[in-house]
């Protein structure tokens, strides 16, 4: 029997490409008295995409349509979301206007796309949605001038999920999407998202900031420093999306804090920490057991090991703790990622309690 292929994942469509699907059935609605379904839309690098009408309502010179978001096969918290949009006519001259509706959230600082006190809808959604204004209007007469209000049913809980508290949006999720495709199990969106916490950061003033790979070694952070919650980034296993970001976006100080066997992949000068994109080379550790003069013995242990926890906990059996070297190796590669980045580096090694077993200090 041949062995069955890998199944293509599907994609999926952007909360942005669901926004402007509902607010084109809506404005249409507005001015011909029915709702398109399926309503079609023009994708912002070329191409169209169609969606299906979940509700719509009409009412005067309001009208609503929702979409569920199907996010295909990426593990997107949005997926399976109801998404509408409320679009109301305005007088001549208002132009588009945008507000958040209920789980959709508003940004508060600074360093964003979005200036503080707006809709977090982020540009593309936005020039997405005014282009069906526009396709709407030339077909059928209308002015374009409108307000939309865009709304995600249980978005308020679903941004719990994401980064949005850290970044200042508060009360929901951010309308978003470049393409309005997703493709499934993107780094690019959790990457991006790295990148705009350091642009917030750097926005509001902070000076010192945090990469941890995990939630118990944030936790031992934030029982050492009484930091800003906006300073800590989420690295998880993207040190190189950081790392790299900072280069040419500085801070003055960074903490980074990770367990033993993601740091001794960092340290080895992995920029992804992921155990499908990176693994631990064991010799690496034995070049630290040598350095900290441990037995041959315990050596050659090491080139049998399954993981480096096992790695560490033989060397601490044996009277020999390898977090300090670690911390200061894994400062030393991180050091040559940043370059010339005028940024002071601290280097904690946790444990999965969250206690630091090893660590650098700040100085050069």
């Amino acid at each position: 029997m041949s062995k069955e292929e890998p199944k293509e994942l599907r994609r999926g469509w952007t909360t942005g490409a669901c926004a402007t699907a509902a607010t084109k059935a809506a404005y249409q609605a507005l001015l011909t008295g029915d709702f398109p379904d399926p309503v079609e839309i023009t994708l912002p690098k070329g191409g169209t995409a169609s969606f299906a009408l979940t509700r719509h309502t009409l009412s005067g010179k309001s009208a609503s349509a929702a979409i569920v978001k199907d996010a295909g096969d990426d593990p997107d918290v949005t997926h399976g979301a109801l998404v509408s949009a409320t679009v109301n006519l305005l007088p001549p001259g208002s132009g588009v206007i945008f507000r958040a509706g209920e789980g959709v959230g508003t940004v508060t600082r600074p360093g964003l796309p979005i200036p503080p006190g707006e809709p977090a809808i982020n540009p593309v959604p936005r020039q997405m949605m005014r282009t069906a204004i526009d396709e709407v209007s030339q077909l059928n007469g209308g002015a374009g001038d409108v307000e939309i209000t865009v709304s995600i049913e249980g978005g308020a809980e679903l941004a719990l999920k994401t980064m949005n508290p850290r970044l200042g949006i508060l009360g929901g999720l951010s309308v978003l999407g470049t393409t309005g495709i997703v493709r499934p199990f993107s780094c690019a969106a959790w990457i991006a998202s790295i990148h705009r916490g350091i642009d917030v950061a750097r926005a509001v003033g902070l000076s010192h900031v945090v990469g941890a790979t995990g939630a118990s070694s944030e936790d031992a952070v934030k029982a050492r420093y009484d930091l800003d919650e906006t300073a800590f980034l989420d690295m998880g296993d993207f040190a190189g999306g950081l790392l790299k970001y900072l280069r040419s976006h500085p801070v003055d100080r960074l903490t980074l804090a990770g367990g033993f066997a993601k740091f001794t992949k960092l340290a080895q000068g992995a920029l992804d920490l992921h155990s499908a994109r990176s693994s631990v080379d064991f010799e690496f550790l034995q070049d630290l057991l040598r350095q900290e003069n441990a037995s041959a013995d315990l050596i050659e242990q090491a080139a049998s090991a399954n993981t480096a926890k096992e790695v560490l906990d033989a060397s601490l059996a044996a009277g020999i703790d390898l977090s300090g070297p670690l911390a200061r190796r894994t400062k030393g590669a991180v050091r040559q990622i940043l370059r010339d980045a005028p940024v002071d580096v601290e280097v904690l090694i946790t444990d999965r309690q969250g206690k630091v077993l090893g660590e650098t200090g700040f100085d050069r």
